[in-house]
């Protein structure tokens, strides 16, 4: 039996466990975060692990373990890094005519005149984002010059902090009454798709923000050729094997917004059937 480390103990883990137990792989937790490592002596056998689920999403500890283990990932580090850099993504995918926002990167701190030129170019409201953060967090909506100048003004002052890694964000289009999909892509195969959705309490309240973390719910959706074909492209473009592909979908249009590189593991029911056979496959082959 094939042993798989897996960084995180949240729902992925568990969700793993058994049915890749069923299919000859040993999921077992790697604990690579707050904790004190002793270099010269390693906390992990060489020989204790076979494969990773995907590199930790602590890129400095991660390579520390990476390091004692030498093995191979689903998701490799590199994989990680190009999909937390959203602006890096989009770029990459407009290259590979994958249709996506219209956005503007801003490297902090700029000049006004640049970020009214940000804004401008991207049109009102705007969607303001920290260019690497996760599960929605700093996003905001800026429906006029002043108010967008103010987010800005903010970012500015979390960036003087030196200790900031990622002094950049993004300014880009917001796409009304979008609705917004997971998809997930495995060896450029679609295989599930959720939609995000809020609450209508909490939409009628004025909240737009569809994360799973902040109070939508995640119900499975059977997507059109059409919109699986899109999110395959995007996987193939950024040559990611397991990923998350984000889309926004209204009546005009449809576009890639984000990736995620190091997805949360769902219900089974809300992928294709024969998935954990082709995800320990995936594995298998590592």
């Amino acid at each position: 039996m094939r042993t798989l480390a897996v960084a995180s103990r949240e729902e992925t883990f568990e969700r793993l466990r058994e049915p890749l137990s069923k299919r000859g792989i040993e999921v077992s937790h790697l604990r690579y975060s707050e904790r004190a490592f002793d270099l010269q002596d390693p906390a992990y056998d060489p020989d204790e692990f076979d494969a990773g689920y995907v590199f930790p999403g602590r890129a400095m500890e991660g390579a520390t373990v990476d390091a004692f283990l030498d093995i191979e990932w689903l998701n490799g580090r590199g994989d990680v890094l190009t999909s937390r850099n959203k602006a890096g993504v989009l770029a990459a995918l407009d290259r590979a005519d994958v249709p996506t926002p219209r956005t503007v990167m801003v490297s902090d701190p700029a000049e006004e005149s640049e970020l009214v030129r940000a804004f401008e170019t991207v049109g009102t409201p705007a969607v303001v984002k920290p260019n690497s953060t996760t599960r929605g967090v700093g996003v905001a909506l800026a429906n006029d010059a002043d108010s967008f100048l103010g987010i800005a003004d903010y970012l500015d002052l979390v960036h003087d902090y030196r200790a900031t890694g990622d002094r950049s964000f993004l300014v880009q289009e917001y796409l009304p009454d979008a609705r917004d999909y997971r998809v997930m892509v495995l060896d450029g195969e679609y295989v599930g798709a959720v939609e995000r959705r809020l609450p209508e309490s909490e939409l009628e309240a004025g909240r737009w923000k569809h994360n799973v973390h902040r109070g939508a719910s995640a119900e499975s959706v059977a997507l059109s050729p059409e919109l699986r074909a899109l999110a395959e492209r995007a996987a193939d473009a950024l040559g990611i094997r397991f990923v998350g592909i984000d889309l926004l979908v209204n009546d005009e249009r449809a576009v890639v917004n984000e990736t995620n590189a190091r997805p949360t593991i769902d219900d089974e029911s809300k992928y294709v059937d024969g998935f954990y056979d082709r995800l320990a496959d995936a594995i298998g082959r590592l």
